[in-house]
C-alpha cells in the first residue's frame, strides 16, 4: 500500500498540488496536515508512520515536507524502516529507499549527520572548558551567598530550627538540611 504525506505551513496555502501529485503517483490515502515542519508532533504524521507495514510505502512530493533537517529526515526513514516500509520522495529521485542508489545517499546523510553531531559535540566541550578557565559557574546560581551561608551555619550552632533560618532566607529548609551536611562533611575530612 501506498500512502501519501501532504503538509503546508499556514492556513493560507493550499494542499491541493500535493494531492494531486501524490495520487497520480499512487497514494490510496493521503495523510494531511497544515503545520510547521518545525513542530515535531504532527499528528497526521504519527498516524502515516502508525499506519505502514511491511511492503508499504511512505510517499511525499518533497522532502521539505516531511522534514527540516538531516537529522529529522533521519529519524523518520528510521521509523518506516523499523516497520518494513519504504520511503519516496517525487522531486527528490535520489531520495528512494527502494533503489540501491537512494539507499546510498540516506547512508552518506546519516554519515554526515553522525559527523555533524560529533563536531558539535567538540565544540561544545572546548568551549565549556574554556569557559571554566575563565572562571564561568555552570549551573543554577546559588540561592544563598558565601555570607548568608555562614550565617546560616552560626545560627544552626546556636540552636535555632532549620525550618526558622529557611524562612529567613525565604528557601526551602531542605536547602538548609544540605548546608549543614556539607558543613559536617567537611568538618570530618579536616579531622582525618
Amino acid at each position: 500500500m501506498i500512502y501519501g504525506y501532504a503538509r503546508v505551513s499556514t492556513d493560507g496555502q493550499t494542499l491541493d498540488a500535493q494531492r494531486d501529485a501524490l495520487g497520480a503517483a499512487g497514494a490510496a490515502r493521503i495523510f494531511e496536515e497544515t503545520e510547521s515542519g518545525a513542530r515535531t508532533d504532527r499528528r497526521q504524521l504519527a498516524q502515516a508512520l502508525k499506519q505502514l507495514s511491511h511492503g508499504d510505502m511512505l510517499l511525499v512530493t518533497r522532502l521539505d515536507r516531511l522534514a527540516r533537517s538531516t537529522r529529522d529526515l533521519l529519524n523518520i526513514l528510521a521509523s518506516i524502516e523499523g516497520r518494513g516500509a519504504s520511503f519516496r520522495s517525487l522531486a527528490d529521485a535520489w531520495a528512494d529507499t527502494n533503489t540501491p542508489h537512494g539507499r546510498l545517499m540516506l547512508t552518506v546523510l546519516g554519515g554526515l549527520a553522525e559527523f555533524e553531531r560529533e563536531l558539535i559535540k567538540a565544540r561544545t566541550g572546548d568551549g565549556r572548558v574554556r569557559a571554566k578557565t575563565r572562571g564561568v559557574k555552570f549551573g543554577r546560581p546559588l540561592k544563598l551567598n558565601q555570607d548568608q551561608q555562614r550565617e546560616a551555619l552560626a545560627r544552626w550552632k546556636r540552636g535555632e530550627a532549620q525550618a526558622d533560618i529557611a524562612r529567613t532566607f525565604a528557601v526551602n529548609p531542605s536547602l538548609i538540611s544540605r548546608l549543614i551536611a556539607r558543613s559536617e562533611d567537611r568538618g570530618r575530612e579536616g579531622r582525618a
